[in-house]
């Protein structure tokens, strides 16, 4: 018993070190002056998006190839609109933060083809792109 225990320890400690996981930023941990990439993902009829596919593969992907530059990423599941009878209007939307537009054109560049690619495994939508800066 011990034996696995200090198995699956070293395991994770393994996973943090090879920077097989980036950290979820928390609200408080964004910072005035980051730079937030915020993807979205219009619901229209016909379209389709795998949620699972997406939030355990695509994005976990992403953030390995963007690496150390990359501070967090988040993901929101739609649920609703603005009233009960309003169509949703998003079917997802994803988040990445970086502490420059340099950074996050550094990550992204070199792996564009790859993150882009992958598109068509998880979605038909063609997603609405936004980078802003964080400013509260």
């Amino acid at each position: 018993m011990k034996t696995k225990v200090i198995f699956i320890i070293l395991a994770v400690i393994s996973l943090h070190l090879s920077g097989q996981q980036t950290e979820h930023l928390t609200m408080s941990e964004t910072k005035i002056g980051m730079v937030k990439i915020t993807i979205m993902y219009p619901n229209e009829q016909g379209k389709t998006f795998d949620m699972d596919y997406y939030a355990n593969k695509h994005m976990p992907m992403v953030a390995n190839l963007f690496g150390t530059p990359l501070k967090g990423y988040g993901i929101d599941k739609g649920i609703a609109g603005r009233t009960p009878d309003e169509l949703l209007p998003y079917l997802a939307i994803g988040y990445f933060y970086f502490d420059s537009i340099e950074a996050y054109n550094n990550a992204f560049g070199p792996n564009a083809e790859k993150i882009l690619g992958d598109i068509p495994n998880y979605t038909n939508i063609k997603p609405v792109v936004l980078i802003s800066e964080v400013v509260h």
